[in-house]
């Protein structure tokens, strides 16, 4: 579950560099861009997109591809839809959060608290993140060229490397079009190695959305797993 926020979250950050960059006149300067992708997080009020995720497993091999839709309301909440290779709901709310799996008539309630257990990700959706006081912003590093060299010539790329190391992300990647400021790629990578990969597409920024995309009540006959006691 944690891996999912983690790159819904940073998808949404990240991606909102679309816009400011590709308004520019000039290429942004590399150093300039972590500034920039915190400004259009602090301005950001709400935001809708396709995305195409892939997750891999580092010991087997084995990718999972995902796709579907995600809408975000600025702060705290996110509505994460699957729709393929199975339907699966993820609904974050202020205090509750829903993983509802229409297949097998399931849904398990969380505490957003004990689902996020993760510092830097409550930060994020409290809208209190900030990412230089976050992370350590990297232009250069072992295996940099690599990367490049997998997500397309001449992409700007830049490594994030959490202050705090969490088990469901000891780095984060970011590839960026310098000439158009049109951000590619986004990819979080756990602490065993394994890569949780988003793209988005159809993005909008500013869109209108109502408090109830970000509430969940279980359909009729679905079997429901409360682990909010005791929280």
């Amino acid at each position: 579950m944690n891996s999912r926020i983690f790159c819904a979250i940073f998808a949404i950050l990240f991606l909102l560099l679309s816009p400011a960059l590709s308004s520019a006149a000039d290429a942004v300067k590399t150093e300039d861009l972590p500034d920039l992708i915190q400004k259009r997080y602090e301005d950001l009020k709400t935001f809708q997109a396709d995305f195409e995720q892939d997750l891999t497993n580092v010991a087997s091999g084995q990718v999972e591809h995902r796709k579907g839709k995600i809408w975000f309301m600025n702060p705290s909440k996110v509505r994460w839809e699957t729709s393929a290779p199975e339907e699966e709901l993820l609904v974050v709310g202020e205090e509750y959060a829903w993983d509802y799996i229409r297949d097998e008539e399931l849904a398990i309630k969380y505490s957003v608290a004990t689902l996020l257990d993760s510092k830097t990700i409550l930060r994020f959706l409290s809208g209190r993140a900030n990412i230089k006081e976050d992370f350590v912003v990297k232009t250069e590093w072992a295996g940099a060229d690599e990367v490049r060299a997998r997500w397309g010539k001449g992409y700007t790329v830049l490594q994030l490397v959490p202050k705090e190391a969490e088990p469901g992300m000891v780095l984060a990647f970011i590839g960026v079009e310098p000439d158009t400021g049109l951000l590619r790629q986004v990819m979080i990578v756990d602490f065993y190695g394994n890569g949780n990969e988003v793209r988005l597409a159809n993005v909008e920024t500013d869109v209108e959305l109502g408090p109830d995309m970000f509430t969940f009540t279980p359909p009729a006959g679905t079997q429901v797993e409360d682990n909010t006691q005791g929280f």
